[in-house]
């Protein structure tokens, strides 16, 4: 699966708008559905915020991974 899928996936599994996400990453919502949607590259720092937000690891979200495992701990 790939990154873009998969960040649609989680996002829709939590019931959450494209917009909460938005707000989160301090992007517009345009901006957060062209991740969404693959017409743009989502930056690592955004990769990262996402996988802690959700606690997944950044293995799951990217589709390196199927195995849902947390985001380590500090």
């Amino acid at each position: 699966m790939k990154y873009n899928e998969r960040i649609r996936e989680i996002r829709e599994d939590n019931f959450l708008t494209q917009q909460k996400i938005a707000d989160l990453l301090h992007i517009g919502q345009r901006t957060y559905s062209d991740y969404e949607s693959g017409k743009t590259r989502i930056p690592v720092d955004n990769l990262l915020i996402l996988a802690r937000f959700y606690d997944v690891s950044v293995d799951y979200i990217t589709g390196a991974s199927d195995i849902k495992n947390s985001y380590p701990k500090e």
